[in-house]
């Protein structure tokens, strides 16, 4: 509240000059000044298991490029009284609270031609209250989502070439009821000549506005769209039981252009998936694929499609120049079945303000990564060689991962709630989001050969996948799952003391924790380090020329920026961290290839490594008492054992 005095002292000091050149006669009337805060709120009605009565009628213009600016328009069936409308915060695939409700604007009320006014909940800004008057059976709801220009705080979603809606971060719904129970009729307006790509069933197209299917919240809200001026259409399972599409958005038209070849491999990612979980959890399903450099990069799960970008030149530069980005598509497949059909119990909410739980994280994006990565190859994604230099990238991370001292892996599953995909200047040694994606890879591995070794190879972790994803074929409604359903279904597949293995991999935290590297070994290979790289390992390790990760302990960033300092490597023990830049080698100009082949000289003699750097004013000269050379990862085989990782890479038959 502000008081009458202070409101009179603040006209005073910021715009008396102005004030006293107006006339008494001509001074507009003073606006009211509040007395009192708003009366007490009622509570926000929790969800039920009801059903909403009338279907809430919702557009989205997506047509204002210029001003980067979508705007809303709802119908909402309501009766007089006490109600209550709620924005979306705790968005499904994010595992946080990030409904970006701070770039909602505009937001209006009207029933029976005449505004009603809302007032914001003061505890969850979320929420609004209204009050609506006695006759009035429909209120039209407007607002817009103001889209950001630039990637700095939230992606970029609106181009002049493309657009991503993300329906959950368009929408107002009544609190009171599940999710489930909320029915929309969905529509868009599209600029002149655009074309889309959803999950959502088009019903009709007059113009540019496209109309869909009646459907429930919970399912719009996991239903986005990728709209383009640029935009191909390419079936992925001709002829098969459900319809499987990739829908492609450009920046140029002249991106566009798939070969056969591509296509084959991605129609084989299909049959692949089919044969690892047998059933199918969707009546359709839409990849939804931006080529490009102007929106916001993306990889977002969903059970009926899945939001991915990737570089204008994705197919053609070919997939060789765009290994990082090729396990995408596997993995945000994966998880129409792993994340959507069987989801975390934690993750089962009743609507979306409710909040998510993420402790099975490593189950949900950790099994998730390893099935991409299989999936990557079966489907002749990738090959052999390449996988095994990705694996080896990873498996050397977490081997020189020092933040396992402290932090054990299954604390990381609440690092989003700790603030969604922030950075830090010490990854190595804080551990985040990305930890319960690869490291919780390696114990899938780990789970799988011991499976395969223990059975004399007649079973596998694909046993498993079948078991638990592979069943109601068709259903596309969530089944929820808990730790013991996890290790139930994985001694029905071999009987083991599965609780003790994940929770000693999950737990594992303090100075002699160690990384789960057993399931290499158990491949078939050991994890060694090399001072050079095959052309394929550079290829998949792309950093590698500025990597020091495994020698000096830090990488080397544009304009010869030091980042990435290992906690405890030997840069981080004379005191260096972020922010400092590195000028010189020697006597040489500061460079990567510099930096490589001093380290490769200081290899085996007593001459320490000298390293000038700055940063702001201040410069320093270091001197690196380091002599065991360059160091990158590579699986080496282990004469004599079982080439498992080749069983487990290697496409199946049906």
């Amino acid at each position: 509240m502000i008081r009458t005095a202070a409101l009179a002292l603040l006209l005073t000091s910021a715009a008396l000059p102005a004030l006293a050149q107006v006339p008494a006669s001509q001074a507009a009337t003073p606006l009211p000044v509040p007395t009192s805060l708003p009366h007490a709120l009622p509570p926000i009605p929790a969800p039920q298991d009801r059903d909403y009565p009338g279907v809430i009628g919702i557009q989205a213009d997506l047509t204002d490029l210029d001003h980067k600016v979508i705007r809303v328009r709802q119908t909402v069936p309501v009766s007089a009284g006490p109600l209550v409308l709620q924005y979306p915060k705790f968005i499904p695939g994010n595992h946080a609270d990030t409904g970006p409700i701070q770039l909602v604007s505009g937001v209006t009320v009207t029933g029976n031609g005449r505004r009603i006014e809302w007032v914001r909940d003061t505890v969850d800004p979320h929420a609004f209250h209204l009050d609506i008057p006695a006759g009035v059976s429909e209120i039209q709801v407007a607002l817009e989502w103001l889209t950001q220009p630039d990637n700095a705080v939230w992606r970029v979603v609106m181009t002049p070439e493309m657009v991503n809606l993300q329906w959950e971060k368009a929408l107002l719904y009544p609190a009171g009821y599940n999710h489930s129970r909320i029915t929309f009729a969905p529509s868009v307006k599209l600029p002149a000549g655009w074309q889309q790509g959803s999950a959502l069933e088009a019903t009709g197209r007059e113009g540019d506005v496209i109309t869909f299917a009646p459907i429930s919240l919970e399912h719009l809200a996991d239903s986005p769209m990728f709209a383009g001026a640029h935009f191909k259409r390419v079936d992925l399972d001709p002829g098969g039981r459900s319809p499987v599409h990739l829908n492609i958005v450009a920046d140029s038209a002249a991106n566009l252009a798939p070969t056969e070849e591509q296509i084959s491999k991605l129609r084989t990612l299909v049959d692949q998936a089919d044969y690892l979980y047998g059933a199918r959890h969707y009546d359709r399903y839409d990849f939804l694929l931006a080529l490009t450099n102007r929106m916001g990069g993306i990889g977002l799960e969903h059970h009926r499609s899945s939001e991915n970008s990737a570089s204008p030149g994705f197919f053609t530069d070919g997939f060789q120049k765009n290994f990082g980005t090729l396990a995408l598509l596997p993995h945000e497949y994966s998880h129409s079945w792993n994340g959507k059909f069987r989801r975390p119990s934690d993750e089962y909410v009743p609507n979306l303000n409710v909040p998510s739980q993420n402790t099975l994280m490593w189950v949900y994006e950790g099994q998730t990564e390893y099935w991409g990565e299989v999936l990557t190859a079966r489907s002749g994604l990738a090959s052999k060689e390449e996988q095994l230099a990705a694996i080896a990238e990873i498996a050397a991370f977490y081997e020189n991962q020092p933040g396992r001292q402290w932090r054990a892996l299954q604390d990381t599953t609440n690092h989003n709630l700790l603030g969604y995909r922030t950075s830090n200047p010490w990854p190595s040694w804080m551990r985040g989001t990305g930890d319960y994606y690869r490291e919780a890879l390696l114990i899938w591995l780990d789970a799988d050969t011991l499976i395969r070794e223990a059975t004399n190879n007649r079973k596998s972790l694909d046993d498993f996948a079948r078991a638990f994803y592979g069943v109601e074929d068709g259903v596309w409604e969530a089944r929820p799952y808990t730790f013991d359903d996890v290790v139930a279904h994985l001694n029905a597949v071999h009987p083991h003391d599965w609780a003790a293995f994940l929770r000693q991999r999950l737990d594992a935290v303090g100075p002699d924790a160690r990384a789960p590297l057993d399931g290499i070994a158990r491949g078939g290979y050991r994890l060694t380090y090399v001072d050079s790289l095959t052309p394929v390992e550079k290829r998949v390790q792309r950093t590698w020329a500025n990597d020091f990760q495994y020698s000096l302990g830090f990488s080397l960033g544009a304009g010869n920026r030091i980042m990435a300092v290992r906690w405890g490597g030997p840069l981080y023990e004379l005191g260096i961290g972020a922010g400092w830049e590195l000028v010189a080698v020697g006597d040489r100009t500061a460079s990567a290839e510099a930096l490589r082949d001093a380290v490769t000289a200081a290899k085996g003699v007593a001459d320490p490594i000298v390293l000038v750097v700055k940063r702001d004013e201040a410069f320093r000269t270091l001197s690196l008492d380091y002599h065991d050379g360059l160091r990158y990862p590579r699986l080496e085989r282990i004469a004599g054992t079982r080439d498992r990782l080749a069983d487990i890479l290697a496409p199946r038959r049906r």
